[in-house]
Parts: structure tokens; C-alpha cells; sequence
């Protein structure tokens, strides 16, 4: 069973990481900002019905001082400190809301495989908004894949996916994974190189959340990349992130939040 901590008490969870490739942190967000969680995802949700709501991706953050404002808060740069050190930088975030019914799979993927980063030192924050659990699609894992390194991936569009793709499984168990069912508030860690995925939501619910991504900066981006953010500590000297500036909140503009008057 992959390892649980509660929000506060976070000793033994970089033991976890290393052994299992991926944690279970309970209670980290509460109730009032997961109802904003939710209707920022309805919000987007209303203004780009062209994507897939698996897609609510990375390049919308830093024009949305909703989404940074959340990206930064204090309790999930917390745990990410635990992993990557005082010095935070943020790389992506994406909602991954599965409808009822007709929500996509992802198949098994390594992270790593999509990102240009160097070295490959990231941590994956995986948050829940609705319950998540084997009906509805939650995340699976299989502990001590992160061992293997990256492996290879291939392109996979006979079965409907969100990322088209699957990683190589010759010689992996796949009986060894593991469900990471959680409550609206708990998030799971994961390492960049760990075998993970979801099945589709085959339940009359939503299935909401997102992974969040942060660096140490000692983490080099190196490709053009558009929300890369410094949220704590200090840039490293010749790692050359192109830091973006937090955007200003413009009422009518952007969705509306508690303590957006000090965004503007």
C-alpha cells in the first residue's frame, strides 16, 4: 500500500518517494477553496467548449490569476518543499475533468517522456476536487516503476486517450498497481518517472482534479515555455527559467475569487 500522511506531518513522506515512487497526502485543501476549485473549472469550462474538459491545460495559467493564485498556495508549496527544497519554481498545471460516462483514459505513461526538462527533477502533485476513485477513473500507480528510468513510449489511438500514447510495459507487472482513491482535498505525489495512468469514468459522476508541477531551480526548462513561475526561495544563478510576472485581475476579464482585490 503506497504510504499516507496527513496534511502537517510530512516525516517519512521523501522515504516514500524514493521507495515507492508516490505518497498520499489526506486533508490538504478545504472546503471553501475546493467550491472555487469548481466553479474555476466551470468557468473554463464555459469559455472553451472546443477542448475536452481532460485538456484544461498549462498554457491558460499565467494569463489567470485564479489558477495562480492557487498553484501558489502555502499548502501544496509545503509539500513540495519536502521533496525539492526551499527554492520552488512552478512548471504546469492542468485540469483533468472526466465527465460522467464518457470521461477518457489515460493510458500507463512516465511524465518525463513529455517534458523538457533538465536535469529531470520535478514532483507531480495530483489534486482531488470531486471524489476519485476506481469507478469514476481515479489515478493508478505501480510503486518502484520510477526505478526502471524512462522507458520507451509509442503511439496508441485505437483506444480513445487523452494523451494518444502508452509506455512500453515489456517485462512490468501490472498486477502490482495500485488505485489512489481520494477525497475532495487530499492530493498524491508522484515521481516524474513513475508508472502511472487512469481508466475511463464509467460512473454517473464527475471525476475532478489536475496534476500541478514544481521544480527546484536548479531545473533548467529547455524549451520556450509559457507559465513558468519562481513562487518561493531564489533563482539559481546560470539556470536561465524565463520567469513570468504574476498577472493582474481585471474584474469582467477573469473569474472572480476570494482575495482577488489584492490582484489587481
Amino acid at each position: 500500500m503506497l504510504a499516507e500522511f496527513k496534511f502537517g506531518n510530512l516525516e517519512g513522506c521523501s522515504e516514500a518517494y524514493e521507495r515507492d515512487g508516490a505518497f498520499i497526502v489526506r486533508d490538504v485543501l478545504d472546503l471553501e477553496f475546493l467550491e472555487e476549485l469548481n466553479r474555476h473549472i466551470d468557468w473554463l469550462i464555459e469559455r472553451n467548449p472546443d477542448l475536452a474538459t481532460e485538456t484544461l491545460g498549462h498554457w491558460m495559467v499565467a494569463q489567470d490569476p485564479f489558477w495562480v493564485r492557487f498553484v501558489s498556495d502555502h499548502r501544496l508549496l509545503d509539500v513540495a518543499e519536502s521533496l525539492v527544497g526551499p527554492n520552488i519554481a512552478f512548471f504546469a498545471a492542468d485540469y483533468i475533468a472526466k465527465k460522467p460516462r464518457t470521461g477518457q483514459a489515460l493510458l500507463w505513461h512516465q511524465d518525463a517522456n513529455y517534458w523538457p526538462l533538465e536535469p529531470m527533477e520535478v514532483v507531480t502533485i495530483w489534486f482531488a476536487v470531486s471524489e476519485s476513485n476506481r469507478e469514476n477513473g481515479c489515478v493508478k500507480v505501480i510503486p518502484g516503476s520510477h526505478r526502471l528510468g524512462l522507458l520507451e513510449h509509442f503511439a496508441e489511438t485505437r483506444i480513445v486517450n487523452v494523451l494518444s500514447s502508452e509506455v512500453d510495459l515489456s517485462g512490468i507487472d501490472e498486477s502490482k498497481a495500485e488505485y489512489v482513491e481520494l477525497n475532495p482535498g487530499d492530493i498524491s505525489v508522484h515521481h516524474p518517472h513513475t508508472i502511472h495512468g487512469s481508466e475511463a469514468n464509467i460512473s454517473d459522476r464527475w471525476r475532478r482534479g489536475g496534476s500541478i508541477q514544481y521544480l527546484p531551480t536548479t531545473t533548467h526548462v529547455t524549451k520556450p515555455w509559457p507559465c513558468t513561475f519562481l513562487f518561493r526561495g531564489e533563482a539559481v544563478r546560470g539556470v536561465d527559467n524565463d520567469y513570468k510576472p504574476k498577472p493582474k485581475y481585471v474584474a469582467g476579464e477573469h473569474m472572480s475569487f476570494k482575495g482577488c482585490e489584492a490582484w489587481r
